[in-house]
């Protein structure tokens, strides 16, 4: 009888997973906009660029992937769509730059071609979708119309550019995100939920790949007792943000939850965009190009953005769907207590070095703290009632 009721997992294919390296080439893109520094600080238009460039990419990612979740069954169709997205890709690619103005045309077009594509993709499985089934039907014709306003947005910004020299493109990512969110109609059709944790994981992953390109740098210079020690602490501080992120999927994450996807999707918006700006910000340590306050800011308020929208994830977690006020009080002592040893340390890099270092293993202790009392035991305490009742 639990054969019959038990879902059947639906597997990362193969299709899905050469679609993901395409972002990480989109992601080494939009990081290359963070080395554009003037005075000692990040030019204020490239950061812009940067930071909607990224949001982008990472909607485009989030409503292909939501399609695979929901509809896909690994059709010809699917590789026909999903590799055409591949191919325009690269056009936002080559266009990601810090002057942008020349290739915006380039750029929006192939974004609004992506979207266009989705619409026929979604066109094309509305037709071997039950009409039995007519809140898929709904979900269907709700989507699309989301994805046309996009592509509309972009469609009208394209002249408005050439008129005035505004890049209005950007709103349409903007607007898709607040209906998505907003709309009880995104609730008619669930997401199978272990597959789209893990599709979600596979794509930080990704973002923990370029990371670790990244401190590639700490380790030039000759084997020296400064080099060891910069190199192993930046070391640690990658893998540290992974383990948190690593023992929350394994361990602590609720794969058999219903849900729309949406709400998840959206907080990982955040936790990658986070991840990417961490990336930028260890690079920064290194040299002299950034002035030391702007780039401690910069490392603080990134390691901020990762764990605030990682701990937001708590909805999706076991046996609890909040984060325990205990549990939420350690976690903001422990982010007023590395902001001021930050600042107290900004001009002094080993130091400044070593705390950043132990923030991430800081946070996984207060994760493993959480799974202790709140998952594991009441989880030992239920399988023992039930040996009792046996």
């Amino acid at each position: 009888m639990l054969d019959i009721f038990r879902k059947e997992e639906k597997k990362v294919e193969y299709l899905e997973l050469i679609y993901d390296l395409m972002f990480v080439y989109m992601i080494g893109r939009n990081n290359s906009l963070m080395h554009s520094i003037e005075g000692g600080f990040i030019r204020p238009d490239a950061f812009l660029t940067y930071v909607l460039g990224t949001l982008i990419v990472i909607q485009i990612w989030s409503f292909t992937s939501l399609f695979i979740n929901r509809y896909g069954n690994n059709s010809i169709v699917e590789h026909v769509g999903i590799f055409i997205n591949m191919y325009l890709l690269y056009y936002m690619g080559e266009g990601t730059r810090v002057h942008w103005q020349s290739y915006y045309y380039q750029y929006n077009i192939a974004w609004m071609l992506i979207l266009l594509n989705l619409i026929a993709m979604y066109q094309i499985k509305r037709r071997t979708v039950c009409i039995a089934r007519p809140w898929e039907q709904a979900h269907i014709s709700f989507t699309v119309r989301v994805l046309a306003i996009e592509a509309g947005i972009i469609l009208v910004s394209l002249p408005v550019y050439h008129a005035t020299k505004l890049p209005l493109a950007s709103c349409a990512m903007v607007v898709g995100i607040l209906i998505m969110a907003f709309t009880r109609k995104n609730n008619l059709v669930e997401v199978d939920f272990a597959h789209l944790a893990e599709r979600v994981m596979l794509y930080v992953v990704f973002t923990f790949g370029e990371m670790l390109i990244g401190i590639a740098s700490y380790f030039e210079g000759g084997f020296t007792l400064n080099s060891v020690y910069y190199s192993l602490m930046a070391f640690l501080i990658v893998a540290g943000l992974f383990s948190s992120y690593e023992y929350l999927y394994d361990y602590m994450l609720d794969r058999e939850i219903s849900t729309n996807g949406t709400r998840y999707m959206m907080i990982h918006l955040f936790v990658i965009f986070g991840l990417n700006n961490l990336t930028a910000a260890l690079e920064f340590m290194v040299g002299d190009e950034v002035d030391p306050v702007a780039k401690n800011i910069f490392l603080v308020a990134s390691f901020l953005i990762y764990y605030v929208f990682l701990f937001a994830t708590a909805g999706y977690w076991k046996n609890s769907g909040q984060l325990q006020p205990k549990h939420f009080r350690s976690f903001v002592l422990l982010v007023l207590g590395f902001i001021l040893l930050m600042a107290a340390t900004y001009r002094h890099g080993r130091l400044s070095i070593a705390v950043s270092a132990a923030l991430p293993f800081m946070m996984f202790l207060l994760l493993y703290r959480y799974w202790k009392h709140f998952i594991r035991e009441p989880e030992e305490r239920g399988s023992a009632e039930g040996c009792g009742a046996d």
